[in-house]
């Protein structure tokens, strides 16, 4: 029975000398097994302590010789198991928690005697020095042939790159790196991301640059990403399109979608308050979305993208004379913002009020409206622009929505009466 961990060993008695405790442990290998004690010449049960400096390792009897555990904080990894003799506490962090708890059932067992019934156990021996090496945190594979085919990633890592290795999918591997904060698999062919990359509940960077990406799905968005995200690079790639849910992923503060085939950017963007870095290069954008405006950005790149010049009078008209009664059912809940969900009403009307456009006057109007498109200055939105156009400009269309006749004609007679000034 083995557990990699963090250990420190503080002797009780140091109080008394007017002495403390450094208070920080050691990467260690605790052991439990057999050992011949010298004194009796019987085998007995005891735990072996090996560090990198001492690899032979410090023993200590079990049997009837643990005071109490101390166990509040398993579930994070840390324990501490109290001698009788010598008088020491074993501090454990660090640790796997199911490995932990799985030690410490042990130690139970050998301090009452019953180990050996229960749990068959071999003669302690010295550790390998690969074995009480700091935990691997990062790790970089720029080469298919240092990919890792039978060997595992390290448990431990929390940030990962795999480039260049023409990987046409995800290694499912990497899900169970529950201390991944940054994933990059950038230049690679992967065509499709598992939902299951939402577990890696710590992933706050996710690169991607440079694969063959055709969406980011729907379940990704309804994630745990949806609360660690920040940094999230798709350029140069395959996506035609993000889902309306993409804009769950609040904490984003830098997202990257250069060089793909997007045609429109997701309609609920303002909703991403804290992004601030935002770089949709070279796509086929033909308008921005109207929630745009809300965005706060310090840098903001859409260069190459084939921006229609706006024209008040150029509109898309759906609207039907009375409106439908499901229209004016689904505009009466999103204005008085009452509460809906799948439970209470169908999903395809949740879907539908998930995208409700807001006119000037400050209803909202869902399936039926009139479309057009305005000029807006970028930097209204964001501190730097890169030039939208080889002209040296920074304007780009925003679509724009009006909820009646009466809506758009007076946007009309405003439009006209600033062209006359």
């Amino acid at each position: 029975m083995k557990l990699q961990c963090d250990v420190e060993v503080v002797n009780r008695m140091l109080p008394s000398f007017g002495m403390k405790s450094r208070g920080k442990g050691t990467r260690a290998v605790l052991s439990i097994g057999k050992h011949l004690d010298k004194t009796s010449q019987r085998s007995n049960i005891y735990m072996m302590i090996c560090t990198s400096k001492d690899r032979t390792g410090s023993k200590y009897k079990l049997k009837d010789n643990i005071e109490k555990f101390f166990t509040w904080f398993v579930e994070e990894g840390k324990a501490t198991v109290r001698l009788k003799e010598p008088a020491v506490d074993i501090c454990l962090s660090k640790a796997d928690a199911n490995s932990l708890k799985s030690f410490l059932s042990a130690a139970r067992l050998a301090d009452r005697g019953s180990v050996t019934s229960s749990l068959p156990l071999s003669t302690l021996t010295p550790v390998r020095a690969r074995d009480v090496e700091q935990p691997k945190k990062k790790l970089t594979i720029v080469s298919k042939k240092d990919y890792p085919i039978t060997s595992n990633f390290p448990y431990s890592l929390e940030q990962l790159q795999v480039s260049y290795c023409k990987l046409s999918r995800m290694d499912m591997r990497m899900l169970s790196l529950k201390a991944l904060r940054k994933l990059d698999l950038s230049n690679n062919h992967i065509k499709k991301l598992p939902a299951t990359i939402g577990d890696l509940g710590c992933l706050s960077e996710l690169v991607l640059h440079n694969n063959h990406l055709e969406a980011f799905s729907e379940a990704l968005c309804l994630s745990t990403l949806q609360r660690t995200l920040q940094i999230l690079d798709l350029s140069q790639n395959r996506l035609r399109w993000l889902p309306p849910q993409f804009c769950q992923l609040k904490e984003l503060v830098n997202l990257k979608l250069d060089d793909n085939e997007l045609t429109c950017l997701p309609f609920r963007v303002g909703r991403l308050s804290k992004l601030r870095f935002l770089s949709a290069a070279h796509n086929q954008l033909a308008a921005l979305p109207s929630d745009f405006r809300r965005l706060s950005l310090e840098n903001l790149d859409l260069f190459g993208n084939p921006f229609v010049q706006p024209n008040p009078l150029d509109h898309t008209m759906k609207l039907t004379f009375p409106l439908p009664l499901q229209e004016m059912a689904s505009r009466a809940v999103a204005d008085l913002r009452l509460p809906y969900g799948p439970h209470l009403i169908p999903g395809h009307l949740c879907r539908d009020l998930e995208v409700a456009k807001a006119c000037d006057c400050g209803r909202v109007c869902v399936n039926f409206f009139i479309k057009t498109a305005v000029s807006m200055n970028l930097h209204q939105v964001s501190h730097t622009v890169v030039l939208v156009d080889d002209m040296g400009g920074t304007d780009a269309p925003v679509q724009q929505h009006f909820c009646s006749l009466s809506c758009y004609s007076q946007f009309l007679d405003n439009s006209l009466q600033r062209g006359i000034r």
